[in-house]
């Protein structure tokens, strides 16, 4: 991915890391466009960020996605990357029989909202140059938090999706890159991480990625030294003490 002279379409931007990454590629001469759910955090943005333009989006509503993809081709026809960040992360008691429209949720948003999102922008991405779709992960699609259970189930899934979207795009000489952001746990609100002091504070993790991708612009994956022992658990063996870990035992 290049790192200016883009149209990027962010979801989930009105904050966390998708607001921070709209700042900074909006800072390097990208045209960025913030998408999400609350029209008044939207104007807020764009009023304090001039240049920035706002998308009200629900990926969670089909036809909230359809209404965004044909405004989008009408109004940033030149739209060449799409990063797909909008997500929750709740806690789950899997014995609760109240967990489970918490898990519907994680499945509509993080996974359906996703896939969605790909199959409705990517007629727009495949034949611009230097088109990409970037879908944010987690480290925990590696080795689960076990109190999260869906949410990380769902980031697996979309591990594994982006795998296959880059082989079928490969294969399909379609011209666009792949890229997924595999985070470690970053101080802002998904789960009240904004104090804490074991998260990777977001400022550090919004340079370290970026400086990742300008070192490598064709990279796949892009992880942060904080999130490697978790996302190279399996493959070096400590898996089992990683998960150990972060069950708490």
């Amino acid at each position: 991915m290049k790192m200016t002279g883009n149209t990027i379409l962010i979801t989930g931007g009105t904050s966390g890391i998708g607001l921070g990454l709209a700042l900074r590629l909006h800072e390097a001469g990208n045209k960025v466009v913030v998408a999400g759910r609350r029209k008044e955090l939207l104007d807020e943005i764009t009023a304090e960020h001039p240049g920035i333009d706002a998308l009200v989006l629900d990926v969670a509503d089909p036809d909230s996605i359809a209404l965004a993809r044909e405004t989008v081709a009408a109004s940033h026809p030149e739209l060449n990357v799409l990063v797909n960040n909008a997500g929750i992360m709740l806690r789950e008691n899997l014995l609760d029989p109240a967990g489970l429209p918490v898990a519907e949720d994680h499945v509509m948003i993080n996974l359906l909202g996703t896939i969605r999102m790909t199959y409705a922008f990517l007629p727009l991405l495949v034949g611009k140059d230097d088109a990409v779709v970037m879908n944010v992960t987690s480290s925990l699609a590696f080795v689960p938090f076990p109190v999260t259970p869906t949410y990380n189930a769902t980031k697996a899934a979309l591990h594994s999706f982006s795998e296959s979207l880059r082989i079928q795009l490969a294969g399909a000489d379609a011209g666009v890159q792949v890229v997924e952001v595999v985070p470690p746990g970053v101080r802002t609100t998904l789960l009240g991480q904004q104090d804490d002091d074991h998260a990777m504070p977001l400022d550090d993790f919004l340079t370290e990625t970026l400086d990742l991708l300008r070192e490598k612009p064709d990279a796949k994956e892009l992880v942060v030294e904080r999130a490697r022992f978790i996302r190279d658990a399996e493959a070096n063996g400590s898996y089992d003490n990683v998960l150990a870990m972060l069950s708490g035992i």
